[in-house]
């Protein structure tokens, strides 16, 4: 794969400055006030993820009474990944990734297979790619299956890795719905919504690299957000990349709604190149019908006044589809999905009871989420960006390696 000319390089490299002032700017905002503290859920969009630090001398801080303990606990690495630990798990300090992944595998009787010759790196880059290895070695450093059996059900505010997957798993409860909406909202990597609302006014016409810079860090947030979520950081590398290959589209169709993108034809066709080179009239008919479609299904989306958590809830949904090719567990992302399903219902009807269709409604929403092709998307946004660079390479790309900002962009071999 041919890394990006001289002239697309510098614009790349302009246009990363500029979106990380942008973004720099909307961490100053703080944190918008959302409707959300009636149900339990945090209404954090800080970038990054980052959650507010406590103070020095207090509680728990560096001059408190828990700070050097904590200090020396933040030095202690997984005995698994050789990841940051997170507390002592089942007997071994562990970081959340390879708690959840021990809790999962040992409570569903879990078997794997190991491809190679079953003594794969387990460390914090590799640790996805086997299964059977990683299992295998949480067992060797003396993490215990009796202690899974007998553990306790998450706490009222659970953290990432404290959301058991089994069967028998009560999913009516509102503490445990609530904290897994809290969790897709903090994984949110800028605050969509107030940027909207001050930003992209749905009558302001952008320019063509306005566009294009916006549709890249859509695509982005979407990858940022996935890797972020309750569950998705545990599966197989091969799982994330065929789910984010498959859905990107719909994912950025939901994302173009939620922050309101200006969608206006003329600057659209001129993003596409079509005014550049020569097209017969009835392929940029086609293309305008296409560009109609996109409209629509955003201006429907916008019609429901859909909130945040709803958003975050349908992104899911969306994301943890079974319908991708060659995952390695079916049954496990199917119950993903339906547990983002009972997210959503519960919340809906928490807050908006007196609308007993509302759920329903977004749920019909996603279907027609593909009738928008994929390919319009990246002829429209992303071929000034990426040139002839399929969008599934990228999406691969930025999940191997870590960050989603690898700009200019070069092709992993």
């Amino acid at each position: 794969m041919k890394e990006l000319s001289g002239k697309k390089r510098k614009w790349f490299q302009e246009k990363r400055c500029s979106f990380n002032r942008v973004t720099r700017q909307l961490d100053d905002l703080g944190k918008p006030y959302t409707p959300l503290q009636s149900f339990g859920i945090s209404s954090c969009f800080y970038l990054g993820n980052k959650e507010a630090q406590p103070a020095a001398g207090g509680q728990g801080g560096p001059g408190g009474p828990g700070g050097d303990k904590q200090q020396q606990q933040q030095h202690i690495e997984c005995v698994v990944c050789g990841d940051k630990s997170s507390g002592k798990h089942y007997g071994q300090f562990t970081c959340e990734g390879c708690k959840s992944f021990f809790k999962r595998s040992v409570r569903r009787n879990l078997s794997y297979t190991c491809r190679a010759n079953r003594n794969c790196p387990i460390d914090q880059h590799h640790r996805n790619q086997c299964q059977y290895c990683r299992l295998k070695k949480c067992l060797k450093v003396g993490m215990r299956r009796e202690a899974v059996q007998r553990g306790r059900m998450p706490p009222t505010q659970p953290t990432h890795g404290q959301f058991a997957l089994t069967n028998g798993d009560p999913l009516n409860c509102h503490s445990y719905l609530s904290g897994y909406i809290s969790l897709l909202l903090r994984a949110e990597p800028y605050p969509t919504s107030r940027f909207g609302s001050q930003c992209m006014q749905p009558n302001n016409i952008m320019g063509i690299e306005n566009i294009c810079e916006l549709a890249a860090r859509m695509l982005f947030s979407a990858v940022e957000w996935a890797r972020n979520i309750p569950f998705f950081p545990d599966l197989q590398i091969t799982d994330q990349v065929a789910l984010l290959r498959l859905t990107w589209s719909e994912l950025f169709v939901l994302n173009a709604a939620q922050c309101s993108m200006p969608l206006h034809v003329a600057p659209l066709l001129a993003a596409a190149g079509l005014h550049a080179s020569p097209m017969s009239a009835d392929r940029v008919v086609a293309f305008m019908d296409h560009i109609r479609i996109f409209q629509e299904q955003v201006e429907k989306l916008k019609a429901l006044h859909v909130d945040s958590a709803e958003y975050s809830c349908l992104k899911a949904i969306v994301l943890f589809t079974s319908d991708a090719c060659g995952l390695s567990d079916v049954a496990h992302v199917e119950s993903l999905q339906e547990k983002s399903q009972c997210a959503l219902e519960e919340y809906v009807r928490s807050q908006y009871p007196n609308q007993p269709t509302r759920f329903g409604k977004l749920l019909l929403r996603l279907p027609s989420l593909r009738t928008v092709s994929s390919s319009v998307i990246e002829q429209l946004f992303f071929v000034r960006l990426v040139g002839k660079t399929p969008i599934e390479t990228l999406i691969r790309d930025m999940l191997l390696s870590g960050s989603s900002f690898n700009w200019p962009y070069m092709a992993i071999q």
